[in-house]
């Protein structure tokens, strides 16, 4: 256990070192910022650190076993209508207690919070149900990607432009660090009961089609609520006069956290415990390890997500208006391009990605090469975003492309890769986007006396598309690759090597 938190460690503190780094000079050089905030993000950096390595160390331990059991356990049972009912309730149940998804409620005033937080889950348990179906039939993800991208864009045309961003946003807010470990490791478990050579790609996916239902269903609501006046601004930055006062910032929103990650944890407990009741497949040792994993996991999330909230939200919104005010106001671009491409590095539910890219593919993708990819595509993603609060053009001159773009890659990589983009999409738009990229764009916005609504949101909607793309030209050279190793291999031996697209065990990228 210790040699595992040493490894966790030198992990967190290579992903956040960077950001620390980056915030720190820019504080001491173009945008200075009050000391009392500069603290505040500090305390939240120590509290993100300690609270990434708990998670990551939790997550092994209990969130992607249980993940692995429940899916496995449920398809061995073969009875469809179960394994669609089971599915659709735990999809449901599990989006319900997602933090983030009371913010982006807090965002759509036009809709009656407990409507949307309703429509949101329900499209999430449909589109879970619709991947895992699409798993057992082994229906090709691209096809269904390509359907339902349509019918949101075909929707995102008759949608007021106060809710574009929005919708966009929420298919990244609602697929948040509590349900991405699980989704993933079930969707593991799912495609295990398979033997074919497919199975291993199948295996991903889940998180690309749960995204949808959200934005699916907040366009649907844009067309039966009518928008009110739907302008913002940040919220207050706090002022910090000591440490007594710094203190009493964490101190009181602490227990906020203490229940909403509780509530998080609590369906995903409640079904393995049925699970575990019917199956008793799980020894006493092995539950008990389960049972700690889940308390660091609950730990972590509580540290990490007070880090970020409270220490985090400030600084970025300050930072945001100070580069934005500044005469050359166009440097907020190339700024924002290298917090993109190391902040993604510290979103804790991408470490569970990488990790279960590497272990599914027996390292032929690294996670060194995942991590590069999403990190690139992150950077341009805010690079637009910057553009996008500078001129206000309307974010969908960005997504039509960028989804076409991505869609189309879809019919000309391999299949692991469009699944593993496509989920990725869903992992790299986390708490660290909507607590310091968000309020970065949104001070930003402000201080150019922009619309926050149209032209700050959507910044989690350009994290989330970025990647789609990054990620499949990686498959794209992979393949590249693969074949010309495949002539090379010919041409020597004479002899043709069997087709390797399934197995990935050729190429170390």
């Amino acid at each position: 256990m210790r040699s595992k938190f040493k490894e966790k460690m030198a992990e967190t503190l290579k992903a956040v070192f960077p950001i620390l780094i980056i915030v720190l000079l820019l504080c001491f050089s173009i945008a200075p910022i009050p000391p009392g905030i500069l603290m505040t993000f500090l305390v939240g950096a120590v509290l993100l650190t300690i609270g990434m390595l708990f998670f990551n160390v939790g997550v092994e331990l209990s969130m992607t076993p249980i993940g692995e059991r429940v899916g496995t356990i449920m398809t061995k049972s073969k009875n469809l209508f179960l394994i669609i009912f089971i599915t659709l309730v735990m999809g449901f149940f599990i989006t319900i207690s997602e933090p983030d998804l009371q913010v982006l409620a807090q965002q759509v005033p036009s809709v009656p919070n407990l409507v949307l937080i309703l429509a949101v889950a329900l499209g999430v348990a449909i589109f879970l149900v619709l991947a895992v179906l699409r798993m057992l039939f082994s229906i090709p993800l691209s096809f269904l990607l390509v359907f339902f991208y349509i019918i949101v864009f075909g929707l995102a045309m008759f949608a007021p432009a106060d809710f574009l961003a929005i919708a966009f946003d929420s298919g990244g807010v609602t697929t948040g660090p509590m349900t991405v470990p699980f989704i993933m490791a079930f969707g593991v478990g799912v495609s295990a009961i398979r033997s074919d050579k497919h199975a291993a790609d199948d295996s991903f996916g889940l998180v690309s089609m749960s995204s949808i239902g959200p934005i699916l269903a907040v366009l649907i609501l844009s067309l039966i609520f009518k928008p009110e006046q739907t302008e913002q601004v940040s919220e207050a930055i706090p002022t910090i006069s000591d440490t007594v006062v710094l203190w009493k910032l964490f101190a009181t929103e602490i227990p906020t956290y203490m229940m909403e990650i509780a509530l998080s944890l609590l369906p995903i407990i409640v079904f393995f415990g049925i699970f575990q009741l019917i199956s008793r497949d799980i020894n006493k040792r092995t539950l008990i390890k389960i049972c700690v994993g889940l308390a660091y996991t609950y730990i972590g999330l509580v540290l990490f997500l007070t880090g970020v909230n409270v220490g985090f939200m400030p600084a970025g919104n300050f930072l945001g208006q100070t580069i934005a005010s500044l005469p050359y106001a166009w440097i907020i671009i190339p700024i924002g391009m290298i917090i993109g491409y190391f902040i993604v590095l510290a979103e804790p539910a991408v470490f569970v990605l990488t990790k279960q890219v590497e272990e599914i593919t027996s390292g032929a993708i690294s996670a060194k090469a995942m991590g590069t990819s999403l990190s690139i595509g992150v950077a341009a993603s805010v690079g637009l975003a910057m553009i996008r609060v500078l001129t206000g053009i309307s974010i969908l001159w960005l997504l039509i492309p960028g989804y076409a773009i991505a869609l189309i890659l879809t019919f000309f990589v391999p299949k692991i890769f469009t699944a593993i983009a496509f989920d990725s999409g869903g992992v790299a738009s986390g708490p660290m986007t909507a607590t310091f990229l968000l309020p970065f764009a949104m001070g930003a916005c402000e201080a150019l006396g922009g619309n926050i609504i149209t032209d700050a949101f959507g910044i989690v909607a350009m994290v989330a598309m970025t990647p789609l793309i990054t990620i499949q030209i990686m498959g794209l050279i992979f393949k590249i690759k693969e074949s010309k190793l495949h002539k090379e291999t010919v041409y020597q031996t004479g002899h043709t090597p069997l087709d390797t697209f399934g197995d990935m065990d050729i190429i170390e990228l």
